[in-house]
């Protein structure tokens, strides 16, 4: 009898599989026509019908199957019945067959935290910019991103009618990342993405003193990671308060499992444990490589700012 796969990896089979299921529940909204559109704190803070329902779709999932690891999803729902139709009880083959990296072997429910972003980039969403929305896991143990899960619901919306839509990737720290293939911006290029919704001064100050070739604005934090490990870019620069643990833990942790990094403006690690306080208050940095470098460029006045 071969033994049970460890924890962590039935973690992640089932986080990997409600978030199939959660980009299905996205693309449907959408095709429905009515997204359900309420203003949280103003027009830049949207909240869909989409937002709720996949909350509710990975939240009681998760929560269902490992009833003691702590849940932190981004909007603030009622406690209520989730209708069982949102429930998604199989897990990824593909993971479970996977090994997990020892030092991850015996970790308990109670010691993990799931942060959840159910809808990254909800502005793109309603504007139709759709392939800067992503659902966001990311399982946290010790205060560290250790596993994290980025769907995509219209990876490929662009191909026109018959296109298969949708993708997934995942990552674990010690095992490595799975989903995408791994690519870098050639040398001799200084890509940076950053927001196209919350800029102001300390952000563009920021991003000029990185001395880019490029520069590229789009929605969502989990697509700018994405942009990183596909070689799209070579640095995220967000040099402001307004980030999440939710659009940061999973993200981060597929990033980390290739190698490359994810700090706040001044270098320091987010802490994801159950206690922190929700906002990344010293804003973004997140490079494939070189972060070094990058954080050289930091001006002082924005780390003065983000103190």
């Amino acid at each position: 009898m071969a033994s049970k796969p460890a924890l962590l990896m039935r973690l992640m089979a089932s986080a990997y599989a409600v978030a199939e299921k959660s980009g299905a529940i996205a693309r449907k909204v959408m095709r429905s026509g009515d997204l359900g559109i309420v203003e949280k704190t103003g027009a830049n803070d949207l909240q869909t019908a989409a937002d709720r329902l996949v909350q509710k779709s990975i939240c009681a999932s998760l929560s269902r199957s490992f009833p003691k690891v702590t849940i932190i999803g981004e909007e603030d729902l009622p406690a209520e019945t989730v209708e069982e139709d949102l429930i998604e009880t199989t897990q990824a083959e593909e993971i479970l067959l996977k090994p997990c990296p020892p030092e991850y072997n015996n970790l308990k429910e109670e010691e993990l935290v799931v942060w959840v972003d159910p809808l990254d980039g909800t502005k793109e969403y309603t504007e139709g910019l759709l392939d800067h929305v992503t659902v966001l896991i990311g399982i946290a143990y010790g205060g560290k991103a250790i596993a994290g899960v980025i769907n995509q619901p219209f990876y490929n919306y662009q191909m026109g009618a018959g296109a298969v839509l949708g993708r997934t990737m995942w990552g674990v720290l010690g095992l490595g990342a799975f989903g995408f293939q791994l690519q870098e911006v050639p040398g001799d290029q200084r890509i940076v993405t950053t927001t196209r919704s919350h800029s102001n001064k300390l952000v563009t100050d920021c991003v000029q003193a990185m001395e880019p070739t490029t520069v590229i604005k789009v929605g969502g934090a989990g697509n700018k990671i994405v942009q990183l490990v596909e070689g799209k870019a070579s640095a995220y620069v967000f040099a402001s308060p307004g980030c999440k643990k939710w659009d940061t833990c999973g993200p981060e942790a597929i990033l980390h499992a290739v190698g490359g990094k994810l700090t706040d403006m001044h270098g320091n690690a987010y802490c994801y444990d159950a206690n922190v306080k929700h906002m990344n208050s010293a804003g973004v940095l997140a490079t494939l490589r070189n972060h070094e470098y990058y954080l050289s460029r930091v001006p002082q006045s924005v780390r003065q700012a983000l103190s």
